[in-house]
């Protein structure tokens, strides 16, 4: 996503847009977009990750082109889920700008933060939160998800501290200097990943994936019956930052990963997706005021040869909502397939489009799906 286009289109005199709906019915097409791009583990001694820039203008001599490559200064630092420095949230603030691209590293356990507003077409480092700040004045280790606060500064989830023991934790961040200011949590989770905050309700909600000397090992299913992987969402008090509740998804919610809000501020509910069950669930808050969850989607495994083991899951892993809350979209990961959800049913999700892009089942391939599911591929 690119930054010139939301300063250019804000009429509140700070970054962002109004409301979701603003966005999509008023926000310009995007010129870039940046994508962290990731060396496959077999080179992790050899290349660096980089931070690739893309021209997605129709009208540009280079459309559909990479136009920029920044390579990060240290190997082997997995970049993950990329985020903003200000966004929406501080909307109505004209002292903010959209003008730093944050890069949490979950194996280097360090933060790159990318000037992405002095030349956007050519993004050069700024600055770099490094492994023995995170480790010395929060505690914490393999940062994922970032979100920029109304108050300026960035918060940063954690999965693990400096011994790659399991613990969830939220570093905050100055938003000017990215000096760590310390964590957020009143009390660290077992575990964490992705997360979603809503002042409107007074909360933050939060997934669970695992202890990093387990996933950076690569997955071992003994891992699993050891306890080294979650199955929780974890409600926080947005105000007091303290853990008020512990929703047990059980056996069909291993691994919830990617967690989303619906995006009407008044809305009580979202959706979770749990990649190992491959599976979606609804988070509400009910009428007694608890926050709960229900499964809304089942992904069903295939028995397949030719693979690591003889039946595959779909392993769900990103999840998205349309600005007007109307889809549901995910990434079903190792089937080949991204889907669109009706959700206008919230408890109902409905199957309305489908595409596959690879994954490990392909025309072809050395996989063999021995007894489909029926339906499979649902759409043509």
């Amino acid at each position: 996503m690119s930054s010139s286009q939301e300063e250019a289109s804000c009429c509140g005199g700070g970054p962002g847009y109004a409301t979701p709906l603003d966005a999509m019915n008023h926000g310009p097409r995007e010129k870039l977009v940046y994508v962290p791009c990731i060396t496959p583990t077999s080179r992790k001694t050899e290349c660096a990750d980089y931070l690739a820039t893309i021209d997605v203008d129709p009208n540009s001599p280079t459309y559909a082109k990479v136009i920029h490559r920044l390579y990060m200064p240290n190997k082997g630092d997995e970049l993950h889920h990329s985020g903003w420095n200000a966004c929406s949230s501080c909307f109505g603030d004209p002292s903010k700008s959209r003008n730093r691209l944050i890069l949490p590293c979950i194996n280097g356990d360090r933060v790159y933060v990318v000037d992405v507003g002095t030349n956007e077409r050519e993004p050069r480092l700024f600055t770099s939160v490094e492994p023995w700040q995170l480790h010395n004045k929060a505690n914490l280790g393999a940062p994922h998800t970032t979100h920029c606060l109304g108050s300026g500064e960035v918060l940063i989830s954690c999965m693990g501290d400096e011994n790659e023991e399991g613990k969830g934790g939220f570093v905050l961040l100055d938003g000017q200097s990215f000096i760590v200011k310390g964590t957020w949590e009143r009390k660290p989770l077992e575990f964490g990943y992705d997360y979603w905050y809503q002042p409107y309700h007074n909360v933050l909600i939060s997934t669970e994936w695992g202890a990093p000397k387990a996933f950076r090992s690569g997955f071992n299913p003994q891992h699993v019956a050891d306890g080294l992987y979650g199955h929780h969402l974890n409600v926080m008090d947005w105000t007091t930052h303290e853990l008020i509740k512990r929703i047990d998804l059980g056996p069909d919610g291993k691994l919830p990963l990617e967690i989303r809000f619906l995006h009407d501020p008044t809305a009580t509910e979202g959706y979770v997706g749990c990649a190992l069950s491959s599976t979606v669930f609804r988070f509400f808050r009910a009428p007694n005021g608890q926050w709960e969850a229900e499964k809304v989607i089942s992904i069903p495994p295939k028995k397949v040869t030719g693979w690591a083991m003889d039946t595959m899951p779909g392993l769900i892993t990103d999840i998205l909502i349309s600005l007007d809350d109307r889809y549901l979209y995910f990434s079903n990961w190792l089937h080949g397939d991204i889907r669109q959800y009706d959700i206008t049913d919230r408890r109902n999700p409905k199957l309305v489009g489908q595409v596959f892009l690879g994954g490990s089942v392909c025309k072809g391939g050395s996989v063999k799906v021995t007894t489909p599911t029926s339906g499979w591929p649902i759409l043509a």
